[in-house]
């Protein structure tokens, strides 16, 4: 059952235009705009919210008055979230090149969910999930899922690449470490390149093709991905998990949807990104690419950014869409 109901988020929705984003994301600190349940005194109020998503609270006093979130919006009221940087999360420390005790970081055929994995010129994200191609080209063949930082190399990459497991910061090297080639990618509007105002991205997303002996659907500790959820099944308070490289096995709750977000793809590079989930902090580093789930283990989205205060999701719906691709 929805949490908030249908009158409480259209009169957000309608008010949370383009420009309204554009607007609000020009002032100081200001990293996103979504929907969520406004908190009061640390504690959820339980009505639904616009959210301004900072890097960090500032007391209104030392900001300039065009920096000021307004109480209301055309009656909607707002709430201001601390969430840090968002930042794509593939693991960028080459000078650790293991994780004592993690056996995420490890080789393993066949390949599962939750392991290391990267292209050669990456340092190392997640493999979500072994997924397959539900039609065209891709209909009858076996993908590992993860993000386009973790195997394309944020859009540097082409069609056919190696793919390691692990990646090479954990060790991988070709070819002995080879497990699957890129199939796609949805390519990332990046700054500098795209202005961020006309920046159009969903998902960072990709797919590489392996031999159905090397890949395993299941992931490790919360088992077989039992399909997925719609766009509008995902709310506010949803319970989640994720198992991804670095962090291991994490549980917390979706606290925002509909966000517009602001990442940070390292280089002096930033993308904004439409419709994403923002939820409780469930990665770190080289998390990147985890399938999350609810506690029916359907999938919810795919990650690809954080902070030590959030974690960004990608909706599962998207991605399916877009790669075309499929869990069960």
């Amino acid at each position: 059952m929805p949490k908030f109901s249908k009158a409480q988020m259209d009169s957000i929705r309608n008010i949370k235009t383009r420009q309204t984003e554009a607007d609000f994301l020009k002032k100081e600190n200001v990293v996103g705009v979504g929907i969520g349940e406004k908190v009061t005194g640390g504690k959820p109020a339980g009505k639904a919210a616009l959210i301004t998503y900072v890097t960090k609270k500032q007391d209104p006093s030392a900001l300039k008055e065009e920096d000021l979130v307004p109480a209301f919006v055309e009656g909607v009221e707002t709430d201001v979230i601390e969430i840090g940087q968002p930042s794509a999360q593939t693991e960028i420390s080459r000078e650790m090149r293991t994780l004592p005790d993690n056996q995420l970081s490890s080789k393993i055929r066949p390949v599962k969910g939750g392991w290391s994995v990267g292209h050669p010129d990456v340092t190392a994200g997640t493999a979500g999930a072994v997924v397959f191609g539900r039609e065209g080209d891709r209909a009858g063949k076996y993908f590992i899922l993860s993000n386009n930082h973790v195997m394309a190399n944020s859009n540097e990459a082409q069609e056919g690449d190696p793919i390691l497991q692990p990646g090479s910061v954990d060790g991988g090297t070709l070819p002995d470490d080879q497990v699957a080639v890129l199939s796609a990618f949805i390519p990332i509007d990046l700054t500098p390149n795209v202005p961020l105002e006309e920046h159009d991205n969903l998902v960072d997303a990709a797919i590489a093709e392996g031999s159905l002996q090397e890949l395993d659907r299941e992931v490790y500790w919360s088992g077989y991905i039992k399909g997925s959820l719609q766009k509008d099944e995902v709310d506010t308070g949803l319970r989640i998990r994720k198992t991804g490289r670095t962090s291991g096995y994490t549980s917390g709750e979706v606290t925002g949807i509909e966000a517009t977000i602001d990442v940070n793809f390292g280089g002096n590079r930033t993308a904004r990104f439409r419709d994403q989930i923002v939820t409780t902090p469930l990665s770190e580093g080289g998390d990147s690419g985890s399938v999350v789930t609810d506690h029916e283990n359907r999938a919810v989205g795919l990650l690809f950014a954080g902070s030590t205060q959030a974690t960004i999701l990608n909706q599962i719906e998207h991605v399916r869409t877009l790669l075309r691709i499929e869990f069960v």
